[in-house]
């Protein structure tokens, strides 16, 4: 179990992966169960929807930190942390299922500088967030959130910054900026930049945190529990706040778990917590989940996305999972 676990943090390299990109012929395998060898569907506030464990013979798959999909639901842009776009078609079977992905392209991303090749020091991609016409991205190691234009991202420097409220001396070198995300407009955020650390703490160990612009720019903390750290997290229609969160331990082996936070209370100054509406561990099909999204379905409920980064290892998976969630309107008091 060490072993495992210490391979699972550090990855696997899986061969040279060289400096360039370009299409990317991805194959699917469907997880039709979410517990191996149960029918069980629903594991708290989410519902089993479908899966899909990627691979391709192009070297640059996997890695994915973040996801984000398209107004069409189906088109959609991810960040691998090794500094590379990912960008492609979700297909589904004629029962609405997850069934591939197709017209897949994964290139490098370019710096300030209009290099490609700077590092995973420099470009360590963790989050990512569509707003308007930029993407943007934020990155660990050379703590920064970048403002890509949309379009034209893939082929293009960053055109822009966005201001850090958080100190960079109490950033962590591979923990810090984890989770990027938009609050809706119709929020009191008014449609926000929302940043989330993975493990960069404050003296009480709480992870640190911020709102990046807008009405109520300013510092705030989320509330660390059982050894989870954040990897990524999507605001709702709402304005509540989902975070996804992983655990690595020889206790307790891989774990994965989503917490809902009050919209309301996210501000200035505050100390944020949740309840948590979703865990899962090792004996479930889970990897190492670092993105997380949400859409409106057809049938007009709200499915959510979550995406695994194998760290091109060789004893890692690239997981696509989704899953319907239920009572929406719903954040328990505890």
């Amino acid at each position: 179990m060490a072993a495992v676990l210490a391979a699972l943090l550090a990855g696997c390299s899986s061969g040279d992966k060289g400096e360039e990109g370009g299409p990317a012929e991805i194959s699917a395998t469907v997880i039709s169960t979410f517990k191996p060898g149960s029918n069980e569907t629903r594991f708290g506030a989410l519902e089993f929807v479908g899966g899909l464990e990627l691979s391709s013979n192009n070297v640059f798959l996997g890695a994915i930190s973040a996801l984000r999909l398209r107004p069409d639901q189906r088109h959609f842009i991810a960040v691998l942390d090794t500094g590379h776009w990912m960008t492609g078609i979700i297909e589904r079977d004629d029962e609405g299922r997850l069934k591939g992905v197709g017209d897949a392209r994964i290139t490098p991303m370019i710096d300030r500088h209009g290099g490609t090749d700077a590092g995973k020091g420099d470009m360590d991609a963790e989050g990512l967030a569509l707003r308007g016409d930029h993407v943007l991205v934020s990155y660990e190691q050379y703590h920064r959130v970048d403002a890509y234009p949309d379009p034209g991202f893939e082929i293009s420097p960053p055109d822009g910054s966005l201001p850090l409220p958080i100190p960079r001396l109490q950033l962590r070198a591979n923990h810090s900026l984890e989770a990027l995300m938009i609050a809706p407009q119709s929020s009191p955020l008014a449609g926000s930049a929302v940043l989330v650390t993975e493990d960069s703490l404050d003296d009480q160990g709480d992870m640190l945190a911020a709102i990046l612009d807008g009405p109520l720019n300013g510092r705030f903390t989320v509330r660390r529990h059982a050894g989870f750290s954040v990897s990524d997290g999507v605001f709702l229609p709402d304005g509540d706040l989902l975070l996804l969160e992983r655990r690595f331990g020889l206790m307790h082996g891989l774990g994965v778990r989503i917490r809902r936070i009050a919209g309301a209370d996210i501000k200035p100054g505050a100390v944020v917590d949740g309840d948590v509406i979703f865990e899962a561990g090792s004996t479930a099909q889970i990897d190492n989940m670092e993105g997380i999204d949400v859409f409106r379905a057809a049938d007009g409920s709200l499915h959510v996305i979550l995406i695994s980064d194998d760290n091109h290892s060789i004893l890692q998976r690239s997981l696509m999972l989704e899953f319907r969630l239920h009572d929406e309107s719903v954040v328990s008091q505890k």
